[in-house]
């Protein structure tokens, strides 16, 4: 009996020992497993790498902002996470889509349509420019998941005037909306122009003709239009293998009859005043004014209202117009917070409304060649 007792634990015991080996087996199999998807899907959705000479904002392996090189850490986003006061959101505003506009503007002439975020229809000179545009019902590089729109896009895209050149300030999914892309690329065939790096990922993407440029660098389109990209103060990544491996900017169109700035997303830096220098009068300037707080962690990538008022003075532009706001919640500030603030920066600067103006999704505006209201 005693002999069958001690083989009966010798086996239970093997027993244990087998499966706790397995259960590792398992356990060790299971985390590579995970590994590697996470690996697989994070290089899937990563943008490739830019490959270049060094300059003063490329180190030959990244690009940097040249006056912030300190980077956010996990640890900030983490304490972020863990503090946060975000401000209210409505869970859907219904709108009306705006008319559609009109197919072309003659020669001198500019106007402007709000779409939504940082999504504006630019038509001058005759030709119509669309800017970081977002159609899609998530800024997201999934259809299940991530910042969802609060509200339809201010005009139907099947109203849009036949396109001529889409500009693309960054990577970023809210600003690079590739099911957007790819139905622009069918549909109106127009030019995109973007940042160092992107052509490449565009092309891969069924996204083209594209241009990619450096900043400071431009290109043309026609004899009445050129455009160059102009610096701004943000980052890049479409997933956690790819940051800064492409480049992010503004733009400014060099219409006949002035210049247009867009400028994308962008931190306050002296970015604005070094364009105001360079290329004189600004006929209209597109500046972002939402995702600001908490400022400790976002103004290093986003203006507040008060510093697009700021910068604003800066780029000493006739019109100013408020975009990146209201569509997406990115950060904690309230839906409707950067309209009021911004509201109460032009009161405080004494700017009148019609010189820097918001405009609802979908409505059109004219911009007169000079600023009557301006104060």
């Amino acid at each position: 009996m005693h002999g069958i007792r001690g083989k009966s634990r010798i086996w239970r015991e093997s027993m244990k020992s087998k499966g706790a080996k397995m259960a590792l087996t398992i356990g060790i199999s299971l985390v590579v497993f995970l590994t590697a998807m996470t690996l697989a899907v994070g290089y899937a959705f990563s943008a490739p790498t830019f490959r270049g000479d060094n300059s003063d904002h490329f180190d030959g392996e990244k690009f940097f902002n040249p006056h912030w090189r300190t980077q956010h850490h996990f640890g900030d986003f983490f304490k972020w996470t863990l503090n946060r006061e975000a401000g209210p959101w409505r869970e859907w505003d219904e709108i009306q889509p705006g008319p559609p506009p009109p197919r072309r503007v003659d020669d001198g002439e500019l106007r402007v349509t709000f779409v939504n975020h940082s999504t504006v229809l630019v038509q001058m000179d005759g030709l119509n420019v669309l800017t970081d545009p977002v159609w899609s019902l998530r800024a997201s590089p999934v259809s299940w998941a991530g910042p969802q729109r609060v509200h339809a896009p201010g005009l139907r895209f099947a109203d849009l005037p036949p396109i001529d050149v889409v500009l693309l300030s960054h990577n970023h999914y809210d600003h690079m909306d590739l099911a957007t892309l790819r139905r622009l690329t069918r549909e109106h065939r127009p030019v995109f122009v973007t940042g160092l790096g992107n052509a490449e990922f565009l092309r891969k993407k069924s996204i083209a003709p594209a241009r990619d440029l450096d900043w400071w660098q431009s290109t043309t389109v026609n004899e009445s239009l050129q455009i160059t990209f102009v610096p701004a103060q943000h980052f890049s990544g479409r997933s956690m293998f790819d940051r800064n491996r492409t480049l992010w900017g503004g733009f400014v169109l060099h219409g006949a009859h002035g210049n247009v700035y867009f400028a994308g997303d962008t931190g306050y830096a002296p970015h604005f005043a070094e364009i105001r220098e360079r290329f004189g009068d600004i006929r209209l300037a597109m500046l972002p004014i939402g995702a600001y707080r908490p400022q400790w962690f976002m103004s290093p990538v986003h203006t507040s209202p008060a510093e697009a008022v700021r910068a604003y003075r800066e780029l000493d532009a006739a019109f100013g117009m408020g975009i990146h706001y209201g569509t997406f919640r990115l950060a904690d500030d309230a839906q409707d917070e950067p309209r009021e603030r911004l509201v109460a920066a032009l009161v405080e600067e004494k700017i009148a409304p019609e010189s820097f103006f918001l405009l609802s999704p979908g409505e059109g505006r004219e911009v007169p060649a000079r600023a009557t209201a301006r104060q």
